[in-house]
């Protein structure tokens, strides 16, 4: 499913008029970070959308803020986004309860090359608290288990106490074909995984032909990702990066998400690596 479908339902007569929610489930997933399962005020279910993709979420009389969707395509009844208290915006959202009324705008932009992984082994990279963008495709896979190769999830964070989804990487670690190496730059007495910078689980990394990389973070960390990963053989052409800009709109016109001649909302903000570097490289001079 590409953005090409999802874009014409989700933009009605005037595309910035959000549509009504309610928050059905509120879930704590550290102190500043929660996961809100939003279902329609009205009618059946929400737009269709592929992992990777965002909706503008908007808190009435604050603002609105775009956030990834971490659930399931083919649960079209709701929409779930993890959520980081990260503004004037988001910390309202800390406190909203079920019953609440939220706006929302989507879904936007592109999501992660999901049929192209079919059949491949997958390799997933995550940097920071920043990592809800890779969480829908990771739910993704598991739920269509065989239709994917071997998979390897590596995720680094600054503190134990930054890791979202502790019991999910728990879960998903005793799954046959996967493996999942996890990282901390400050660890404490009771981090049982490694020390250091995502990219030094490199080393332990399996790479196959027919190895696709899906990653986000950092900027600075997916490029000095990126030059690992290809010296380990992964094509520039298989590795696919999730990019965060200022999205203010959604739809492409107020410009503040622009990369080069590209808008994050509309062509990312998933984006093949050999698209976006030059344009990343440009700005880190």
């Amino acid at each position: 499913m590409t953005a090409e479908t999802t874009q014409p339902a989700a933009l009605a007569a005037d595309p910035m008029m959000p549509h009504l929610y309610r928050v059905k489930r509120a879930s704590r997933e550290t102190h500043d970070t929660f996961t809100l399962e939003l279902v329609p005020a009205q009618g059946d279910g929400t737009p269709p959308f592929s992992p990777g993709q965002f909706n503008m979420l908007y808190a009435f009389g604050v603002g609105e803020v775009p956030i990834s969707i971490v659930s399931d395509p083919e649960q079209p009844e709701h929409f779930d986004h993890t959520i980081r208290r990260a503004g004037r915006v988001t910390r309202v959202m800390l406190d909203w309860k079920v019953g609440d009324t939220v706006g929302v705008r989507g879904p936007y932009g592109v999501g992660w090359p999901i049929d192209e992984a079919r059949g491949r082994d997958v390799i997933i990279v995550t940097g920071g608290i920043g990592c809800a963008p890779v969480i829908g495709v990771i739910n993704y896979i598991f739920r269509r288990r065989n239709a994917y190769g071997d998979l390897q999830i590596l995720h680094g964070v600054k503190t134990p106490n930054d890791l979202l989804y502790r019991e999910r990487f728990e879960t998903w670690r005793d799954h046959p074909r996967t493996r999942v190496l996890l990282s901390s730059d400050q660890p404490d007495r009771t981090w049982r995984y490694h020390t250091g910078v995502v990219t030094e689980l490199f080393d332990e990394l399996t790479v196959t032909p027919s190895t696709i990389v899906m990653m986000c973070g950092p900027e600075v960390m997916m490029h000095h990702a990126a030059r690992l990963l290809a010296a380990k053989g992964v094509s520039e052409d298989a590795l696919y990066v999730s990019i965060e800009r200022n999205m203010q709109c959604g739809i492409g016109l107020c410009g503040h998400c622009q990369l080069g001649p590209h808008f994050t909302c509309q062509d990312g903000p998933v984006f093949p690596w050999r698209v976006v570097r030059p344009w990343l490289a440009a700005e880190a001079r």
